[in-house]
């Protein structure tokens, strides 16, 4: 038996739903996952809007992101996990550009200085039916109809396919601002910077759903910490896992698709357990 977390959020409701081992490794056993490039970049994003956010409309212009950016990037070089990184002049200027990238992508989403800004960094702390739900909102809107949920993301637009875990996210957020504030938000929305929107109408159904799922997850949590019994779920994303050297199958599966040529050259796993990518077969 192995101790029950106290919270849930999204991000680690859905690590468990991916993988249980990787979730012990992590949410038990403390292990913590490196941030590379493409995180940290993105958290860099998410602060340089939260702060501009947090100013009159009529401020929120591009120069002023700019200026914004520049103040935070001397505090930002000085975290572990940025130094961690170990990057060279021209891969700090690469970083900076990214991470610019990021942030100028909200204008092709929307102007800022039209937005009626609620909150931002809004940190909630609730029950969802039997479940401790704890997450933090990026920015809370108000609309002619109501209360919009925002959640920048800097990364690629998910397929089709793979947008269902990104959307419950969201509305695992109007759920909580909901059970927060009593007001249920009309919209909720996944910022592509530089891409698109994502954008869903909040309704009851879709509430009671993703309340349904998480505690279908908190369920599975709570009987595999009693039974101490997190097996590894292996596949594709065995090649991303910062432990696969601490896992038999993750290995296992990791070597198996190496072997076959179905393991992408730019795999962590590869540099993690010490592989030639070129004698494995790995594809580009």
């Amino acid at each position: 038996m192995v101790e029950l977390p106290r919270h849930l959020s999204p991000s680690s409701a859905s690590s468990f739903d991916q993988c249980r081992k990787r979730w012990r490794f992590k949410y038990v056993e403390g292990l913590r996952e490196p941030s590379g490039v493409a995180a940290l970049s993105g958290s860099f994003a998410h602060r340089v809007l939260e702060l501009l956010c947090e100013l009159p409309a009529k401020l929120r212009s591009v120069d002023q992101a700019k200026a914004l950016a520049r103040e935070v990037w001397p505090d930002f070089t000085t975290d572990p996990d940025f130094q961690a990184l170990e990057l060279d002049d021209d891969d700090s200027r690469e970083f900076r550009w990214k991470a610019w990238l990021a942030v100028s992508g909200l204008w092709k989403l929307e102007d800022p200085a039209l937005v009626e800004v609620v909150s931002t960094e809004q940190r909630v702390k609730v029950k969802l039916g039997d479940v401790p739900f704890v997450g933090v909102i990026d920015r809370v809107d108000r609309i002619d109809n109501g209360l919009v949920v925002s959640d920048y993301k800097s990364g690629s637009v998910p397929r089709t396919q793979w947008r269902d875990d990104k959307v419950l996210q969201v509305m695992l957020y109007a759920a909580a601002l909901q059970a927060t504030t009593g007001e249920q938000p009309s919209r909720a929305r996944l910022l592509y910077l530089g891409q698109q929107i994502i954008e869903e109408t909040v309704t009851d159904s879709r509430i009671e759903n993703a309340t349904s799922q998480i505690s279908t997850t908190w369920s599975n949590i709570n009987a595999a910490c009693e039974n101490d019994d997190f097996p590894a779920d292996t596949g594709p994303l065995c090649g991303w896992c910062p432990f696969v050297d601490r896992c038999p199958d993750g290995r296992a599966e990791v070597e198996k698709r190496a072997s076959q040529g179905r393991l992408a050259i730019h795999a962590p796993a590869i540099e993690i357990l010490g592989l030639d990518p070129v004698e494995a077969g790995a594809n580009s």
